[in-house]
């Protein structure tokens, strides 16, 4: 497909509905990219299920996350937009955002307890995972990163890493493009998994040394896994027959033609 941004929303569609088939990201997340040709928007679908997004329910938006054009009548975004906006405006090395609520995680969101690398790709999550707490700036609320001022808070207790731990909400994932983002999405959750598991166990934690993090974390992101790992997950979205349609697909080209007029 030789139109960047046709290929970017068939390619931002397979990210979401991979997240959701392997378990991870249920209604209520989202998954965005970085628009491929102009840094200053970002790509996002409508407000739908992850599960069921296809190509042409992806729109553009403005750093401010505010859609690039108005949207099409009776079609509503995501409540959390400003997540994705503020921190591709603080992180200009970020090219794709996710934000999730997956169980996995939700110990530690609401605990506090240190999340630990325990096996090579748990690497993923990176040399530190932040805690944001909404109530340290805003009170309380009802929890959904809506303002500006919230997102953008969260950007900052994000800083320089790339997993961020939501009090008694959920996480946000950062990349640098769209296959790392999927990667650390899944690995990063099954390295939760490991740890609730390994520490239901009641013996000490074993963790990644710093050395062992840093050259896993290297190894992991290399082009030859990435590509099979992405391999594997289309895979598994064509045999459940959730991989989108070609159909889909050539539609969302030619509406992107008419969106870029």
């Amino acid at each position: 497909m030789a139109d960047p941004l046709a290929q970017a929303r068939l390619d931002l569609a397979i990210a979401n509905r991979i997240v959701s088939l392997e378990g991870i990201i249920d209604a209520f997340g989202h998954v965005s990219m970085r628009h491929p040709t102009k840094p200053d928007r970002y790509l996002i679908s409508r407000s739908r299920s992850p599960e069921v997004v296809e190509p042409g329910d992806i729109y553009e938006y403005t750093l401010d996350s505010e859609p690039v054009k108005p949207l099409p009548k009776g079609i509503r975004c995501y409540g959390e937009l400003v997540i994705h906006g503020e921190i591709y405006k603080a992180r200009p090395d970020v090219n794709a955002v996710a934000h999730h609520h997956g169980m996995a995680f939700l110990p530690f969101c609401n605990t506090g307890a240190e999340l630990l690398p325990l096996y090579h790709m748990g690497a993923q999550i990176g040399e530190k995972t932040p805690f944001w707490d909404s109530r340290d700036e805003f009170g309380d609320t009802n929890l959904l990163v809506l303002k500006p001022e919230e997102g953008a808070s969260l950007a900052k207790a994000l800083g320089p890493y790339w997993v961020v731990l939501l009090r008694r909400h959920g996480v946000t994932v950062a990349a640098k493009n769209l296959t790392e983002l999927v990667f650390r999405i899944i690995y990063s959750y099954r390295n939760a998994e490991l740890q609730l598991m390994t520490q239901a166990q009641g013996m000490p934690l074993s963790p990644l040394t710093p050395g062992e993090a840093r050259q896993a974390w290297d190894r992991n992101l290399q082009p030859r896994p990435q590509a099979r790992a992405w391999e594997y997950w289309c895979t598994r979205l064509r045999k459940a027959g959730e991989y989108p349609k070609a159909k889909a697909a050539r539609k969302a080209a030619a509406t992107a033609k008419k969106r870029s007029r």
